[in-house]
């Protein structure tokens, strides 16, 4: 049996980086969605008691936000492909980062909620978001100076 060749186009390590981590955190984060929905549909009072809104907010922000990042991730790896587009390895960095941290905030403060208030967990969210907006930042700057 033969293997299937490898792409004729090397797109450098770091776009490779986040393509793996992209599809890899859209199964993770996909996979949350999927255990929210089993929550939901067996009633578990951990996760819909009224009591417990924050919580149901929080874990639904971390799994929204999880799977768009997964996708802004495989996005930035094939705009290498497309565009001619050189991904820096701290855009990288930070658009992997930023598809952890994010969603990390967001699960963490739902774990632990104070009286209504997410868990201090959440405090990674504005660290995440700073990261991401650096990379789209870069990116989009990098493909302005583009000819």
């Amino acid at each position: 049996m033969s293997r299937p060749s490898k792409p004729t186009r090397h797109i450098g390590e770091p776009a490779a980086r986040n393509l793996r981590f992209g599809w890899w955190s859209l199964l993770v984060f996909l996979s949350m969605g999927a255990v929210l929905e089993t929550l939901q549909g067996f009633k578990i009072g951990w996760y819909l008691d009224v009591g417990n809104e924050t919580r149901r907010l929080m874990f639904t922000l971390a799994h929204a936000h999880g799977t768009l990042l997964a996708a802004v991730n495989i996005i930035a790896g094939l705009s290498v492909r497309t565009e001619r587009l050189t991904l820096r390895p701290s855009v990288s960095f930070a658009l992997i980062w930023a598809a952890i941290l994010l969603p990390a905030g967001f699960f963490l403060g739902g774990v632990i909620t104070y009286d209504g208030d997410p868990g201090l967990g959440v405090w990674l969210v504005p660290i995440g978001a700073a990261l991401l907006f650096y990379s789209i930042a870069r990116i989009a700057l990098d493909l302005s100076k583009r000819k």
